[in-house]
């Protein structure tokens, strides 16, 4: 062999190791992870999502690609993630903790297989036919956080026996999710004879924007709706409670541990490894028709003490007893 042909033979092998490797990630299953709120307030969830891949066999890099899609409360993007993952035939579509997303992947396609996770009943939003057997190319997990509006109403009421005028804030663009609040909310606050008033937030200036009307209208205390947004703007509502002096409450005790009052809702990180678990499982070969939804068995009641005190109240001990956490 001359010199000119081994230095073509040379060049011609480094020129295929980037094609070789772009057909190895290609030959990886490609997971299109979708999600309402943004990144870096999700972290631990995400993690607890890979530790779910893991369970069934999958590592991130290795031998799965996810890419990750944060709308940022900018729901509108939607059609055009899902037009592009369903274009490039994406082995599977994951949209933990995003009932708009959940909807949509499915309204969009019938063939990639879909691992969702919800806030309401999936089988009255048509995602699937029923829970013990989903039929169709959609499973995953029903995060009940509609159902149980009327619970988190009812502690709040017991923690502040006093408050009779309950402001809600809700996001209009997760309409499915904020009618669903809005009329359990409306039922429990009628049974439990309370005022409760609706103001609406789609982005973080609406938010503030919500707050200085609390300002004026002066409610004794604030729910605050469950959503995948919401939930990624920890920092600001527990700023803007404390310094308002509001008693606030949410779905996620990582509220309460930024600063809110009080929380009740599911453990999300553990429905997050469920659904990288079912994920994991699709991959595997195992169809979503057969994999039952599931449903959370444990809900966590959370307080944080020091939010108390600072509010002047007195928390019955009797209800203290009966939080999963207490924060001192």
């Amino acid at each position: 062999m001359n010199r000119r042909d081994c230095i073509a033979l040379v060049g011609g092998a480094a020129a295929a190791w980037p094609l070789a490797a772009r057909a190895q990630q290609r030959a990886m299953p490609v997971v299109g992870f979708i999600h309402g709120g943004a990144a870096n307030a999700f972290t631990g969830r995400i993690a607890s999502f890979r530790a779910g891949l893991s369970e069934a066999g999958f590592v991130e890099g290795q031998n799965v690609v996810v890419e990750y899609h944060w709308l940022e409360g900018h729901f509108e993007r939607l059609p055009a993630v899902l037009a592009d993952l369903i274009r490039r035939r994406v082995d599977a579509i994951a949209t933990p903790g995003s009932t708009p997303a959940s909807i949509a992947a499915k309204a969009a396609t019938a063939t990639i297989p879909i691992v969702f996770g919800v806030t309401g009943d999936p089988v009255a939003l048509g995602i699937v036919a029923s829970l013990a057997r989903p039929g169709g190319n959609a499973t995953g997990i029903n995060f009940l956080s509609s159902e149980i509006v009327a619970k988190r109403l009812g502690l709040m009421h017991e923690l502040l026996p006093k408050a009779m005028r309950f402001a809600v804030l809700v996001n209009p663009a997760d309409a499915t999710n904020t009618e669903a609040t809005s009329r359990d909310l409306k039922e429990a606050a009628h049974t439990l004879g309370l005022d409760i008033l609706f103001f609406n937030a789609r982005t973080a200036d609406e938010i503030d924007t919500a707050f200085a009307a609390f300002a004026r209208e002066r409610p004794d205390a604030l729910f605050i709706g469950a959503d995948g947004f919401f939930a990624s703007r920890t920092s600001q509502f527990a700023t803007l409670a404390a310094r308002d002096r509001v008693p606030a409450s949410f779905s996620t005790r990582e509220m309460v541990e930024a600063g809110l009052l009080m929380s009740y809702g599911v453990n999300f990180a553990d429905t997050f490894r469920q659904v990288g678990n079912y994920v994991g499982r699709v991959l595997r070969g195992e169809k979503p028709a057969d994999l039952p939804v599931q449903q959370p068995t444990k809900f966590e009641f959370a307080i944080n003490m020091r939010t108390a005190k600072a509010l002047a109240l007195e928390v019955p001990p009797m209800l203290l007893a009966r939080a999963d956490e207490v924060i001192e």
